[in-house]
């Protein structure tokens, strides 16, 4: 008689499916047993969830969406090239520019534009406090716990100032090269608190600025828009406001060859006009010569720097703003209610988890620790 190798002894269970088999039945009668402590754990979670809830400092976002034009290459119409055109020359007007749209977070990340914005003035919504931007930036609340994590640079710093006398005169300007601990702090909030990302494909770029005061987190967002303009025009007009300030002085050379030409060319035909030597006439043929000379340099002088002068209005680039700064009405941060549910749910499943899972746990562990001491 052949026996089925299928047939399992009903005493003997398949550990596979003991292990996926979870009495959920007896996990609420566990449950029910210690609501006790479960409210108790609930009521510990309402105190914790206030106290943090009130400590975490509100802040508010802005953010502001531009659309920047950064086409080095223009097109025949352009404003240098309809200038070389009307005044009989030929410019080109190909660049290639080291600095370009996506490098807009690393401007705003970079130490120098940070330091910028540290004397930007600001106010608050309330209007009690009206100062600098890195005068602010000593308002802004902390909560409890960064104090306990700060306590310890402080007590050094204090016992270093007993022990190393200080300088009465404190430098209020500001090294780039060589900053402070307080101001490399400061940077660094500013760095955390303004960032900028670029879309590469729609060249959109995107700015936003989170602080604690929402007047202050516009204000700080448009003078973020507005130095950054500044920072890339600045950049793409330098070379050809460098080319139209040596024009400018070349202008004012020639001009000047050219007058003091025509004036000894006046002056000697006045002084000769009615005198018939052939070398009077040679005299006065040359320095005619001289004059049309100097006159033709000036005048290409003169076209040259009408073309520059274009040139610098033509390589300005041109920022729409899509979505500009404004005050916000609600705070970005999580909401204190949030918060506070976020805490009563942790202390319940944790206090859940240590009455059925932990503390039985536990007490095996030190049953078995006394039982080896014991023997």
């Amino acid at each position: 008689m052949s026996e089925n190798k299928n047939y399992q002894h009903p005493d003997i269970q398949d550990p596979e499916n003991d292990e996926l088999e979870i009495d959920w039945m007896d996990i609420l009668r566990r449950i029910y047993a210690i609501r006790k402590t479960l409210y108790k754990a609930a009521g510990v979670g309402v105190v914790l969830g206030i106290i943090i809830a009130l400590s975490i400092p509100k802040q508010y976002t802005v953010t502001v969406t531009l659309s920047p034009e950064m086409n080095g290459d223009k097109a025949s119409s352009g404003l240098a090239s309809l200038a070389s055109s009307f005044l009989g020359g030929g410019a080109s007007n190909s660049s290639n520019d080291a600095l370009n749209v996506t490098l807009a977070p690393d401007i705003v990340a970079s130490t120098p534009f940070v330091l910028e914005l540290f004397n930007t003035r600001v106010q608050t919504l309330d209007g009690e406090l009206d100062t600098t931007l890195v005068a602010y930036l000593d308002e802004q609340k902390t909560p409890w716990w960064g104090y306990i994590k700060a306590a310890p640079s402080l007590l050094i710093g204090a016992l270093k100032s007993l022990i190393i006398e200080t300088k009465d005169s404190v430098s209020t300007e500001i090294n780039p090269f060589q900053l402070t601990k307080k101001e490399a702090a400061k940077v660094v909030k500013l760095k955390q608190a303004i960032t900028a990302n670029v879309d590469k494909k729609t060249a959109m770029t995107t700015i936003t600025v989170t602080l604690q005061d929402s007047k202050v987190t516009a204000i700080v967002a448009d003078s973020v828009v507005g130095k950054l303009q500044q920072y890339i025009i600045d950049y793409r007009i330098k070379k050809a406001k460098e080319d139209c300030a040596y024009l400018e002085e070349l202008y004012k050379e020639r001009q000047q060859e050219y007058y003091d030409a025509q004036s000894k060319y006046a002056h000697y035909f006045d002084t000769n006009r009615n005198i018939a030597f052939q070398s009077v006439r040679a005299e006065q043929e040359r320095l005619q010569n001289d004059m049309n000379l100097a006159y033709q340099v000036y005048s290409q002088v003169a076209q040259q720097l009408q073309v520059a002068r274009a040139k610098i209005q033509e390589e300005k680039p041109v920022f729409a703003v899509v979505e500009p700064a404004t005050i916000p009405l609600e705070p970005s941060s999580s909401s204190k209610k949030i918060i506070l549910i976020g805490i009563i749910f942790i202390t319940i499943c944790f206090t859940c988890a240590w009455q059925i899972l932990g503390k039985p746990q536990w007490s095996k562990i030190k049953e078995s620790f006394t039982k080896k001491t014991n023997t």
